[in-house]
């Protein structure tokens, strides 16, 4: 199934829904209404209940998506970029709010605006021609879209610092080793591996994938107590699913578990 947008090519496959940026003349930059589509997507393989996994990524070769338009944003008065800032991140917690995983599917430039939004999905697999940075020091600006949040929460502050403020960019396989990155595989087999990824996923529970995933996303803002009584809360949640009583019936059995989503 495949639903048309001006912005983005959004489409349905088995258990897996793929949000592809289709800006690739600007590298797929992020304009207002780019961003307005993706949101429209997500809420879409959000509710539809044969989707278990949404894939991220760009068209064409050279980027999954380089920033900003940066033609919008230019001539905004202070509130109004404060407020475009405010679009971005609620579009962004959109994705950390989603009880499915979400997966960016890296290749080439993944810069500024780009960036954010990848750190916003669950696993990001880049091939090894990406680039990766938070350009905006180099034209004045800071980033909008979390880039100084997210980044300083996934690589630690010393390095974070480093990437924000001086602008360069760090190439795939200095994102994996900071920690930005999960995997960095050869551009030739970067579907492949994302598609492998997939299939691991795919042999999970779905319903407690989405535990799982809110309990991370949340516990990181808690202070360590608070935290840990919401991972005991959310364990006693996970137990209480059909498909915990399967996995576990199934491993005392010594068989494949099969979930079924409740």
């Amino acid at each position: 199934m495949t639903r048309e947008y001006n912005n983005i090519v959004y489409t349905k496959e088995g258990k897996v829904a793929t949000i592809a940026f289709n800006r690739p003349k600007v590298l797929n930059a992020l304009s207002t209404a780019l961003l307005h589509e993706m949101s429209e997507a997500l809420k879409d393989a959000e509710t539809d209940d044969n989707i278990n996994v949404i894939v991220l990524t760009g068209t064409g070769e050279k980027a999954f998506c380089a920033g900003a338009d940066i033609t919008e944003v230019k001539d905004l008065s202070a509130v109004e970029a404060m407020n475009y800032s405010l679009k971005v991140h609620e579009y962004t917690r959109q994705m950390e709010r989603i009880r499915k995983p979400i997966i960016a599917k890296i290749n080439g430039l993944c810069l500024g605006g780009g960036a954010e939004i990848a750190m916003a999905c669950d696993f990001r697999i880049a091939s090894d021609k990406s680039k990766f940075g938070q350009p905006e020091i180099k034209i004045g600006l800071i980033p909008g879209g979390g880039g100084t949040q997210r980044l300083t929460r996934m690589v630690g502050k010393t390095v974070a610092m480093e990437i924000n403020m001086l602008g360069d960019q760090i190439d795939a396989h200095e994102a994996h080793r900071i920690g930005l990155v999960n995997r960095v595989v050869p551009e030739e087999i970067l579907n492949r591996a994302v598609d492998e990824f997939v299939k691991k996923i795919l042999h999970l529970s779905p319903v407690v994938l989405g535990i799982l995933k809110q309990v991370i996303h949340e516990g990181i803002e808690m202070d360590i107590d608070r935290a840990l009584h919401h991972e005991a809360a959310c364990f006693g949640e996970a137990l209480s699913t059909e498909d915990a009583k399967e996995g576990t019936t199934a491993f005392l059995e010594k068989r494949r578990p099969q979930f079924q989503g409740r």
